[in-house]
């Protein structure tokens, strides 16, 4: 089984996909059997990132049947050891994936034999990156020092606790427990995660409990990118902290990534920046939280897709 890492941010520019193919890139140089998935669905394009000339196979063309499998999609890429699946010329309503083809993509990623996928996910709380998202329960979360991202990530993240436990109840159900929620705790209640989570383990104990123990098992991660040197470094514990307290979550900061000028000129010249430019402040950064992923894939974790 597959250690899978998806990767999201609360908005565009974080540096999401820029993570993903470095990451990529020091798992497959550690020896790690290593696949990309570009679910960034209409706006995808790790293969500029990683060199690959533009793919003539696309996750589309599974999804449309033109495939059988993941497998037949698959690309190699120029770094040894490291794999793509590509979004890049899928159709144009792939970023509004069916239910029915979201779940068989789903479910042919987790049956996928490599060590590690890192899934690229789309910007935002659309239902298809939050349901990518839970496919393990471990995830990487991107963020960038500013205001606009930090509140970003924030609703990413409270959107992946309510969609949660949406998958456990029926639309009325939920409906009626929103409802509830609002009776017991006021107005805005049912926007509310800890609210929504009391009225649970009130009315419907067992469930309650299950959706305590998925929270307590996820391994969530946090990292802040492109921090200058006027930004507050500890600004990523205390958005853990914050989410924590808030939403009950405990994600684990692994670090910072300071920002560095030198990254445009690699994306601009389709090479690795770690290679490049080895010995920059943001290239140590990276390869520690490298070797941090890289510790971790020791435990399987995944949530079973029904």
């Amino acid at each position: 089984m597959a250690y899978i890492w998806p990767i999201g941010g609360g908005k565009g520019g974080s540096g999401k996909s820029f993570l993903t193919c470095t990451l990529g890139r020091l798992l497959a140089g550690f020896g790690k059997k290593t696949l990309l998935i570009d679910l960034d669905l209409g706006a995808a394009n790790l293969h500029t990132f990683l060199n690959v000339p533009y793919p003539t196979r696309n996750l589309s063309d599974f999804i449309r049947k033109k495939c059988s499998s993941l497998e037949d999609i698959i690309l190699a890429t120029p770094t040894p050891n490291l794999f793509l699946i590509s979004g890049a010329n899928d159709t144009l309503d792939i970023a509004n994936l069916p239910y029915e083809k979201k779940m068989k993509t789903m479910r042919s990623i987790a049956k996928l034999q490599y060590d590690c996928i890192f899934l690229d996910l789309g910007a935002g709380t659309s239902f298809n990156t939050l349901d990518f998202f839970l496919i393990s329960q471990n995830g990487i979360f991107i963020a960038t020092p500013e205001p606009t991202s930090i509140e970003n990530i924030y609703r990413l993240i409270r959107s992946i606790y309510f969609r949660r436990i949406r998958q456990y109840f029926t639309a009325a159900a939920f409906k009626e427990l929103e409802d509830q929620a609002e009776q017991d705790f006021g107005s805005e209640a049912y926007n509310k995660p800890e609210c929504i989570m009391q009225t649970v383990q009130r009315l419907y104990p067992e469930t309650g409990a299950k959706l305590e123990n998925d929270f307590n098992s996820y391994k969530f991660k946090f990292i802040l990118n492109q921090l200058r040197k006027q930004d507050d470094a500890g600004l990523g514990p205390q958005m853990c902290r914050l989410i924590e307290r808030h939403l009950g979550l405990k994600i684990e900061f692994v670090g910072n990534v300071a920002y560095d000028e030198h990254v445009h000129d690699a994306i601009c010249r389709r090479i690795s920046f770690l290679d490049r430019y080895p010995y920059t402040r943001a290239a140590c950064d990276l390869r520690r939280l490298g070797g941090q992923i890289t510790d971790s894939a020791g435990e399987h974790l995944m949530f079973d897709i029904d």
